[in-house]
Formats: C-alpha cells, sequence, structure tokens
C-alpha cells in the first residue's frame, strides 16, 4: 500500500468525534499551549504519555527518544528542555521510563542493531556503573532494576544541565521526578528521583540508587 488514506480517515473521523463530544476543543487548543509539565520519555508506540497521566493536548509538553536518554551533547532533547523551561515556564519535568523497554533490554543482553548501538552506550554506561550490583540480582530483576536505574541517571543528567541549573539560580519553580511506567497495568511508578534545586540532586540521586538496588522483585506490580 503506498498510501496512508486510511490514517487520513482515521483522522476525519477522530476529528468529527472530538468536535461532537467538545464544540470548543479544537477552537481552545488552537489559542495557546500552556503546559506545567515537560515529559522525557521513550519513543516506544505503547506508552502514550497524554493518556497515561490523562491530560488533554496543550497540557503536557513531550519529548521522546529510544531509552528515554538525556544526553549533554543532544542538542534536539536540550532545545526541548530550554524552550519548555525557559519560554513555557513548566514547573515539573518527567523523566519517564517503562517496563520491558527493548533499547534497556539490548544493552543487557549485548545484542548489536546497527547504528542504535551508539546511542544506547549511554545506557550502557549505566549498566557499567552499576554492574556489580546488578549482577548479583537474580537474573529476572536485572531488566527492571537497570531500567529503574537509567531512569535515576537521566534525571541526574536534566538536573546537571545549564538550562535546569540557570532556572534555579533565578528563583524559578521547577522540580524533576523520575517515573517508570507499567505496560502490564497501566500504572506509573515513582522512583524517589525528585530533584527541586541543585543542593538536592546528589543526596536524592544516593537516595533513589539505594531504593531501587533494595527493592523486592514485584514491587512494580
Amino acid at each position: 500500500m503506498r498510501n496512508l488514506n486510511n490514517l487520513l480517515e482515521n483522522n476525519k473521523r477522530w476529528a468529527s468525534r472530538t468536535s461532537e463530544a467538545n464544540p470548543e476543543f479544537f477552537k481552545i487548543l488552537s489559542m495557546q499551549q500552556n503546559p506545567e509539565y515537560l515529559w522525557i520519555g521513550c519513543s516506544d508506540s505503547r506508552v502514550p504519555a497524554n493518556q497515561i497521566v490523562d491530560l488533554l493536548p496543550g497540557e503536557l509538553f513531550v519529548h521522546r527518544n529510544v531509552a528515554n536518554v538525556v544526553v549533554h551533547t543532544d542538542h534536539n532533547c536540550l532545545s526541548v528542555m530550554q524552550y519548555a523551561v525557559e519560554v513555557l515556564k513548566v514547573k515539573h519535568i518527567m523523566v519517564v521510563g517503562h517496563y520491558g523497554c527493548g533499547g534497556v533490554q539490548a544493552v543487557l543482553n549485548e545484542d548489536r542493531f546497527g547504528f542504535i548501538d551508539n546511542w544506547l552506550r549511554h545506557v550502557g554506561d549505566v549498566k557499567e556503573k552499576h554492574l556489580e550490583q546488578l549482577n548479583a540480582l537474580p537474573e529476572k530483576q536485572r531488566l527492571d532494576r537497570l531500567i529503574e536505574l537509567n531512569v535515576i541517571e537521566q534525571v541526574r543528567n536534566v538536573s546537571r544541565t545549564s538550562i535546569v541549573q540557570d532556572a534555579w539560580l533565578r528563583g524559578q519553580e521547577l522540580t524533576v521526578h523520575g517515573w517508570v511506567y507499567g505496560l502490564e497495568n497501566g500504572h506509573l511508578h515513582d522512583l524517589e528521583s525528585v530533584v527541586s534545586c541543585a543542593e538536592e540532586e546528589c543526596e536524592s540521586y544516593k537516595k533513589a540508587v539505594h531504593h531501587v538496588l533494595n527493592k523486592s522483585a514485584d514491587s512494580h506490580l
């Protein structure tokens, strides 16, 4: 099939249903976006950000990439963060991973997929950092723990960007959170990785890592 008429037809039906349910929906949506939240999540098609937190379009600013990684040289992610923090004035940044993440699984299994292996090297760095603790866990727990540790590491990376550091220096209200989404039940899990100022970053990181590495096998269910 060379065209995507089915998707265009889907769009027409969706727009019609939405307008019937709320005639003012698109008028209000077109006026402005004023979100309080920036969601940095995985590109996985099973993780729809707005639906998960039950927010309408315009209420959540979103950036996604494979394995929800925040790299200090990624101009795409940094541009999104800068616009969200300095222009939209979001009050919360959530780094959100998900259980069953294929990117993290590839790192854990040392699978090779080509060019994307370079991107996943950042997750590999997290694995190597905590390798001793991960190897001490039962094998079935290692994927979940590495997914959680990766989120905590990215929360730290977000907190250390000049964008977030400068916001805190200005006295801007801004908190960074680390969550993981469960595909099997739709629930979000708070990793207790929360940073609201530069002084909290180091201690928050230590507490979150300790919490993750000492949790029970079924604690995300």
